[in-house]
């Protein structure tokens, strides 16, 4: 059997996409031109891959087969083309990184801001996504590098201890909870809440959290990061619900307290996850050394 690339990435896109419509434009084939290339490699296996429907395509048994060793072939010909880039001249190489709310803004800017500067052959793309979808994406091999917390990740992935990061509620100074050491959140929920934007990672499991009590939290203000939610709460706007490291630095410059949250979801750890950490390109392999370098001697 011999394989063509754009073959595997093709059937990689329509599969994920359940779509040869929607997965075509993802490897830039026309949809006939794709719909030909399937029918062709299914003929050259002799097997059945994709069953299509009037509302998109599902994968049999062989396909299913397929799509699993094809994210690990193109995933490994991804770490090949990274080693060869680092050894190119002038030639820089580029890391793919997902990290949540708290990790991308309170804990990795020093730690690759390190890295770049004694790298500078190397790129880093950041993305912020919710944990979940930090997994998904790492599973599946569409992102190097995850910093995630570790509650949320599958067996199987792997993963390097980073940060603690719980999460706590912030008050007003002079609020009645204020000389509270720790609360349970049900009894939060009626007040008023200062928050991030509302497609942010940390809002997104903010919510999922609060509808479990059948309920939904009243913003009184959305804000672009921590500082400005804690200069809104040292207002006496609302209470927030952010990482301890940021309520922590906040609280050396503002009047507010912490309170720890009881909750199970808010007692977070942070790790650093792949896939496969051998199977990485040399320099993602390297920024995963820098992290794991970085994270306290307690972690």
């Amino acid at each position: 059997m011999r394989f063509d690339l754009v073959d595997l990435q093709l059937f990689v896109a329509v599969a994920e996409a359940r779509s040869i419509t929607h997965g075509a434009p993802r490897v830039h084939l026309a949809v006939a031109s794709a719909s030909e290339r399937l029918k062709t490699l299914e003929q050259a296996l002799d097997v059945t891959l994709l069953v299509r429907g009037r509302h998109g395509v599902s994968l049999t048994e062989a396909g299913e087969s397929l799509l699993d060793h094809a994210r690990v072939v193109l995933a490994d010909v991804e770490a090949l083309r990274g080693d060869l880039a680092a050894y190119a001249g002038g030639l820089k190489s580029s890391i793919h990184l997902l990290a949540n709310t708290s990790g991308l803004s309170e804990h990795l800017p020093r730690a690759l801001a390190s890295f770049l500067r004694e790298h500078p052959q190397v790129n880093v793309d950041i993305e912020e996504r919710e944990s979940i979808g930090i997994a998904e994406a790492i599973a599946a091999g569409s992102a190097d590098i995850g910093i995630a917390v570790d509650a949320a990740l599958p067996k199987g992935i792997e993963r390097f201890a980073f940060r603690d990061d719980p999460l706590v509620l912030v008050v007003p100074a002079q609020d009645a909870l204020a000389h509270r050491r720790a609360i349970d959140f049900r009894d939060v929920l009626a007040r008023d809440f200062i928050g991030l934007a509302i497609n942010t990672a940390l809002q997104t499991h903010l919510a999922t959290q609060t509808a479990r009590f059948g309920a939904r939290l009243r913003f009184r203000a959305r804000l672009k990061d921590f500082d400005a939610i804690c200069q809104m709460v040292a207002a006496d706007v609302g209470v927030a619900v952010v990482p301890e490291a940021a309520a922590r630095r906040c609280s050396r410059s503002m009047a507010i307290k912490r309170v720890r949250i009881r909750d199970a979801w808010a007692a977070r750890r942070l790790v650093i996850c792949v896939r496969s950490l051998q199977a990485l390109p040399r320099p993602a392999q390297q920024l995963v050394a820098h992290l794991r370098s970085a994270a306290p001697a307690k972690a």
